[in-house]
């Protein structure tokens, strides 16, 4: 079992144990609320959206510069508002980047004075966002650190009680065996629902 059991969990451990994919979707959203407030800001002064979306390019945060920038570079080559903007959604592939572009075109397709207050507004409503999600990661980080150290002792524990001997002398036989692959895939099979909650 030990030659079976040790390469899976030196690879399925750290599967196991790892942050979920949303922890990296934070500094995107913040990027994303950071250039909307920008380019809300841009907005108020009188510039036209094309315009402010090519000026804000040059300090977009890092996490979005490059769909940022070849959004700018669309609009700058005449490519028509709506093409870009569509295509800059599809850099993104991020919901709340959808959201934002559906504004941009609606605001293109109008041009309305309110087009700053409304980016105002999402820059706003996705900084809530993002103080939501910390919030969830932190707690998450917490029975993530737990889970962590229940099996860094529960492996030390087993090494331990494999090096005593006697204790251990059971799962030496078939039977013993099978029952030890049941408790392993039991453990593992918490941690992976431990995981997914």
């Amino acid at each position: 079992v030990a030659l079976l059991v040790g390469p899976l969990a030196a690879l399925g451990l750290p599967l196991l144990l790892a942050p979920p994919t949303s922890a990296t979707a934070i500094p995107r959203l913040e990027a994303l609320q950071e250039w909307t407030r920008s380019l809300a800001g841009v907005l108020t002064v009188g510039t036209g959206l094309e315009q402010a979306i090519i000026v804000t390019a040059r300090s977009a945060p890092a996490a979005i510069r490059p769909q940022v920038t070849a959004l700018a570079g669309r609009l700058a080559a005449r490519t028509p508002t709506d093409v870009a903007l569509h295509r800059f959604a599809d850099d993104l592939a991020d919901p709340t980047g959808d959201l934002i572009v559906t504004s941009l075109l609606l605001g293109a397709a109008r041009r309305g004075q309110g087009m700053a207050a409304v980016l105002e507004n999402l820059a706003t409503s996705v900084a809530d966002e993002v103080r939501i999600r910390r919030a969830v990661e932190a707690d998450q980080s917490k029975v993530r650190t737990a889970a962590k150290m229940i099996t860094a002792v529960t492996l030390l524990m087993m090494g331990g009680l494999f090096i005593a001997g006697s204790y251990t002398k059971p799962y030496g036989t078939p039977l013993g065996q099978v029952v030890l692959i049941v408790l392993i895939t039991a453990y593992a099979a918490s941690l992976a629902w431990l995981k997914r909650i």
